[in-house]
């Protein structure tokens, strides 16, 4: 097993470490990050139904850094939820440590209104 393997199972444990714990209900939603090497994406998601809510993304977005286009993505989720009735919901950061760019959508979502 190379290092890129290693670094991929890992993260793969931790990502299904976390998943066990946190469901999305239709009273509080599950928030999940996927992060790729350009884009920040943010969902909430039903899980008892399956469905995702709304969605919003960086693709869009203004900020000349990468932590600014991610503070815009939590506060256009925190938006885009309040518009839909929701206000509580589950934080499930995917896997990624909690630092940087999901530390700042978090924060900002958390500053748009969304409780969690």
């Amino acid at each position: 097993m190379n290092i890129l393997q290693k670094k991929q199972a890992i993260f793969a444990r931790r990502k299904a470490r976390i998943r066990a714990k946190i469901t999305g209900t239709a009273e509080r939603p599950r928030l999940t990050i996927f992060k790729s090497h350009k884009y920040i994406y943010a969902q909430i998601i039903d899980d008892t139904k399956g469905h995702t809510l709304l969605s919003t993304d960086t693709k869009n977005a203004k900020g000349k850094t990468p932590v600014d286009r991610a503070k815009e993505v939590g506060i256009e989720v925190a938006k885009k939820a309040k518009a839909a009735n929701i206000t509580k919901v589950v934080f499930d950061r995917n896997g990624y440590l909690y630092a940087g760019k999901i530390k700042t959508v978090a924060d900002a979502a958390r500053e748009g209104g969304l409780e969690f």
